[in-house]
C-alpha cells in the first residue's frame, strides 16, 4: 500500500514538473457563435464549443456575436504508378476556407486556409474498400480541421483585435502577444 501511494505521489510529481495540465474551460472573446460549415464538421464544433466554454452556438446569425464561415473543396491527385501504368496510391487534399467577422461586419479574422492531406493506397480489386476508406479519411480531415479551427477562434481575444490570415503555402505571420 505504501508503495502504491509512493508511485502515485511521484508520479504527480512528474506530471506537474513537465507542466501537464488539464486543458480547462477555454474563454472566447464571443458568447455567442453562428456557424456555417459542412454538417459533420458544424456538429463536431458545436460538441466541443459548448462543452468547453460557456459560449453558445446559435442557430440563426441575427443572434451571433461572431460568425465563422468555412467553405472546404477538396480533390485527389495520383502519387504512384505501377509497372502498367495503373494508379496504385493517391493523396487526398482538402482546402478548408474560412473567415470570422463581427455581426456588424467587422473582420476579426482574416480570410485563411487550412490544407490537410492523406495518403490513399488503390487496388481495383478493392473498389468498394477503397471507396469507403478515402470517404473516412475526407471525414478525418474535417474533424482535425475543425479542431485546429477551434485553436484559431482562441486566439483572439477582444473584438478590438483582429487576426492575421494564414496562407499555407506563405509564410506564417508573427502570432499576436
Amino acid at each position: 500500500m505504501r508503495r502504491l501511494w509512493l508511485i502515485l505521489a511521484s508520479s504527480m510529481l512528474l506530471l506537474s514538473a513537465c507542466g501537464f495540465h488539464l486543458k480547462g474551460e477555454q474563454d472566447y472573446a464571443f458568447k455567442r457563435l453562428y456557424i456555417s460549415a459542412p454538417a459533420d464538421m458544424q456538429a463536431r464544433m458545436r460538441r466541443l464549443i459548448e462543452g468547453g466554454s460557456d459560449t453558445v452556438v446559435v442557430a440563426d446569425k441575427k443572434d451571433a456575436d461572431a460568425i465563422l464561415t468555412v467553405v472546404e473543396s477538396s480533390n485527389q491527385r495520383t502519387l504512384t504508378l505501377n509497372l502498367l501504368g495503373v494508379a496504385q496510391e493517391y493523396e487526398l487534399v482538402s482546402y478548408f476556407s474560412y473567415q470570422v467577422s463581427a455581426q456588424d461586419g467587422r473582420v476579426l479574422i482574416a480570410p485563411s486556409t487550412i490544407r490537410l492531406n492523406r495518403s490513399l493506397t488503390y487496388s481495383d480489386q478493392f473498389y468498394l474498400a477503397k471507396s469507403t476508406e478515402a470517404d473516412l479519411l475526407y471525414a478525418d480531415m474535417r474533424s482535425d480541421a475543425a479542431d485546429q479551427l477551434l485553436r484559431r477562434l482562441s486566439v483572439l481575444r477582444s473584438f478590438n483585435s483582429t487576426v492575421p490570415g494564414i496562407n499555407p503555402r506563405g509564410p506564417l505571420p508573427t502570432p499576436p502577444l
